[in-house]
């Protein structure tokens, strides 16, 4: 089964923002990642109020978080996190089966792979 961790930092920043867009039963945390970024692969993030054919579900703290079928293999495993700092505030992932990652902390290279170019079959997602 796939999992996804939101910490309570970002489980709480989530429940502000769904709330602000609707509830948390029609409101979604789709995460995906998209081929490209400084180290080969980039995650995304976006409210979506849609699941489409071959998306997995998972709820975690009362939130429904959505991963596409091309996606599930990237993300299974990961930490959401939401940050505040003196240089800005975002939602981060983690995950312990990326190989590196890069400075911007959004692009990633899975073990066992070297950065490609892009990844057939990612591709970025209209939200």
């Amino acid at each position: 089964m796939l999992q996804v961790i939101l910490s309570e930092t970002a489980t709480h920043k989530l429940k502000e923002l769904i709330t602000k867009h609707g509830t948390e039963e029609d409101a979604y945390l789709r995460v995906y990642v998209t081929g490209g970024g400084c180290s080969g692969f980039r995650y995304g993030m976006a409210l979506d109020n849609k699941i489409h054919e071959g998306d997995q579900v998972v709820q975690n703290n009362g939130i429904k978080v959505v991963i596409d079928s091309n996606s599930a293999e990237f993300i299974d495993g990961s930490s959401v996190d939401y940050v505040e700092s003196v240089a800005g505030s975002g939602f981060t992932i983690s995950n312990p089966n990326n190989w590196s990652s890069c400075g911007c902390g959004q692009s990633f290279n899975k073990k066992g792979e070297e950065a490609p170019d892009a990844a057939p079959g990612h591709h970025a997602h209209a939200h």
